[in-house]
C-alpha cells in the first residue's frame, strides 16, 4: 500500500516537471505579444474632386402621345349607293386628286342619260318657239295679226327657254352626283384607317377613310402649370423611340387653357422625321429650354441616405465627414450642386457608398473634374 502511494506521487511530480517544460504552458500574462496600435487596420484608398462650374443644359421631361397634326375624316356625300371598289389601304401614301374609292354608277348614268334627253327635248321646244315668234313678229308688221297673238307667241317661246334652262340645271346636279361617285384625295398624305369594304351600302356623312395630311405627326406632351409657362414655340424636343432613338421635334403650338380637373396643360411640337413613331403611341419628350451655368460633380462622388444627397469631405488625421448637399439637373455622369459645396472644396470622387462619418481613408490624387 505505502508503495502504491509512493509511485503515484513520483509520477505526477514527473508529469508536472514535464508542463512547466513546454513554452506553450506558460500561465505568466506577460509572455503575450504587443497589443496592435490603433489605424494600424486598412484604409479605403481614395481621391478628390472639385465641383466645376459648367453650362448645362435646361431641361423638362414629359409623357405624351403621338398624334396626327392634321387627320382628314374622308366620306362621300351620297346615300343608298354601294361601294364598287376601295383603291388604297392603311400605310399608303396618296397624292392630292387620287381616287380612293369608285360608288357603283348604274343609277347615276341612268339618270345622266334621261337628263340629257330632257335637255335635248327643251332645246327643241325652244327652237320651234323661237321660228314660231319670228314668223309672228313679220305678219305683226304687216298687221296681219292681232297684238294680243303676237304677244302669247313670244310668251310661248320665253317660257320654252324657261324650261331649257331647268333641264340644262337638272343635269348639271346629275353630273355633280355622278362625280360623288368617286372620292378623291383632297391633299397629299398617308391613309391611317379605313372603314369600308367592296360591296358595302354607304350613306351621306359617314366616315369612309381617314387621311394624316402631309403625313405630318407631333407629339403632345402633358405639363404642370408650373412648367407649362417655361415652354415657347420653337422650343427644342427630343421624342423617345420605342427602340431607343430620339427623334427630333420644336413646340409650334402651346395650349392656351389647362384642363381643369388635373390642372395640366398640353404643349404641340411637330416631329421633323418621326421614324419608327407611329399615331397613337405614347413617348416621354424632353424638352431643351436653354443653357445657364451650373455647379457640377460627378454622380458618383454622391451617395443618397435617409432621403437626402451627401458628399464626404477629408478632414484631419485623413478621416471623412459627412457633408449634406441639394442636387438638381441631372446630365449624364454629372450632377448639379445647388447647396452645400464651393468650388473650392475637395470630397470624395468615387466609393463614397462604401464610407461612413469618421471612416480614415487614404487620398492618392485629385480626380479629373467632369
Amino acid at each position: 500500500m505505502t508503495q502504491r502511494l509512493l509511485l503515484r506521487g513520483l509520477t505526477a511530480a514527473i508529469c508536472l516537471v514535464g508542463l512547466a517544460a513546454l513554452p506553450g504552458c506558460k500561465s505568466d500574462p506577460q509572455a503575450t505579444g504587443p497589443a496592435t496600435p490603433e489605424g494600424a487596420g486598412t484604409s479605403l484608398t481614395v481621391n478628390l474632386v472639385h465641383p466645376t462650374a459648367q453650362s448645362l443644359q435646361r431641361r423638362l421631361i414629359a409623357s405624351g402621345s403621338i398624334a396626327a397634326q392634321e387627320e382628314m375624316l374622308l366620306g362621300v356625300e351620297l346615300s343608298g349607293v354601294r361601294v364598287a371598289e376601295v383603291l388604297v389601304d392603311v400605310g399608303e401614301t396618296v397624292k392630292k386628286d387620287q381616287v380612293l374609292l369608285r360608288l357603283d354608277t348604274r343609277t347615276l348614268s341612268s339618270d345622266k342619260r334621261q337628263s340629257d334627253a330632257a335637255v335635248a327635248e327643251a332645246e327643241a321646244a325652244l327652237a320651234v318657239a323661237k321660228r314660231n315668234n319670228e314668223r309672228m313678229a313679220a305678219l305683226r308688221e304687216k298687221g296681219l295679226i292681232s297684238a294680243r297673238d303676237a304677244d302669247e307667241m313670244w310668251g310661248a317661246a320665253t317660257q320654252a327657254e324657261a324650261r331649257l334652262n331647268s333641264a340644262r340645271a337638272q343635269r348639271e346636279a346629275v353630273q355633280l352626283r355622278l362625280s360623288f361617285a368617286e372620292l378623291r384625295a383632297p391633299d397629299d398624305g398617308v391613309i391611317s384607317r379605313r372603314e369600308v369594304q367592296p360591296g358595302q351600302v354607304v350613306s351621306s356623312g359617314a366616315e369612309l377613310l381617314r387621311l394624316i395630311r402631309h403625313g405630318r405627326l407631333e407629339w403632345r406632351g402633358n405639363l404642370p402649370e408650373a412648367e407649362l409657362i417655361r415652354v415657347q414655340e420653337g422650343t427644342a424636343v427630343l421624342v423617345q423611340s420605342p427602340d431607343g432613338s430620339r427623334a427630333e421635334a420644336r413646340v409650334r403650338r402651346v395650349a392656351a387653357a389647362l384642363e381643369a380637373s388635373s390642372r395640366t396643360g398640353v404643349v404641340y411640337a411637330s416631329l421633323e422625321d418621326p421614324g419608327k413613331l407611329r399615331a397613337g403611341m405614347f413617348a416621354q419628350g424632353e424638352l431643351l429650354l436653354g443653357e445657364s451655368p451650373a455647379l457640377l460633380l460627378p454622380l458618383a462622388a454622391v451617395v443618397q441616405r435617409d432621403g437626402h444627397s451627401y458628399v464626404f469631405r477629408v478632414g484631419a488625421e485623413q478621416r471623412v465627414t459627412r457633408q449634406r448637399i441639394e442636387i438638381g439637373r441631372v446630365d449624364g455622369d454629372k450632377v448639379e450642386v445647388l447647396q452645400g459645396l464651393t468650388a473650392e472644396d475637395a470630397v470624395v470622387a468615387r466609393g463614397a457608398g462604401f464610407l461612413s462619418e469618421g471612416d480614415r481613408v487614404r487620398v492618392v490624387a485629385e480626380a479629373k473634374a467632369p
